[in-house]
């Protein structure tokens, strides 16, 4: 017996430029690398059974990076209850590949979403650019830039 599931539990394909943001953002490593949470990573941000010392090729790093924002859109679907653009669903995708659902789950951003607080909701993207390094919380550079991208493709519709 096949089992459907509802059309809004597939995700449809990724936005392109919510693609491009991460591939941005993340960076190609084709050797695993402790990232700066001490989680081995390969390719774009891949994490999921990554070993030290493995290798990848760019053709895998695809194929995970799109397995990955697959995961990251389905997050997205289960969790906003209001229309999203596609442009809207991949800076959304491109924020829980990053920081993970429950992050999503837990946030301003996604209650005034819900709420169809758009631009409110937008405005959440610039509070998530922190991380602790050394015990201690810090601003990074690189998630102010990145936060401020996805809010922009989030604006953008």
């Amino acid at each position: 017996m096949t089992t459907t599931l509802p059309d809004a539990a597939i995700p449809r394909e990724i936005h392109p430029d919510a693609l491009a943001l991460v591939r941005h953002f993340e960076g190609l490593y084709l050797k695993a690398y402790l990232c700066p949470a001490g989680v081995p990573t390969i390719g774009y941000g891949h994490t999921a059974g990554v070993r030290m010392g493995q290798t990848i090729n760019g053709l895998q790093a695809e194929v995970y990076l799109r397995a990955d924002m697959a995961d990251a859109a389905r997050d997205v679907y289960r969790l906003v209850k209001v229309p999203l653009t596609d442009r809207q669903r991949g800076a959304l995708t491109s924020f829980v590949f990053n920081l993970g659902a429950g992050t999503l789950r837990d946030s301003t951003l996604l209650r005034l979403l819900n709420q169809r607080d758009y631009e409110g909701a937008a405005g959440q993207f610039g509070r998530w650019v922190f991380a602790t390094v050394d015990g201690v919380k810090t601003r990074l550079p690189g998630l102010v830039k990145r936060r401020a991208a996805e809010s922009l493709m989030f604006e953008k519709s």
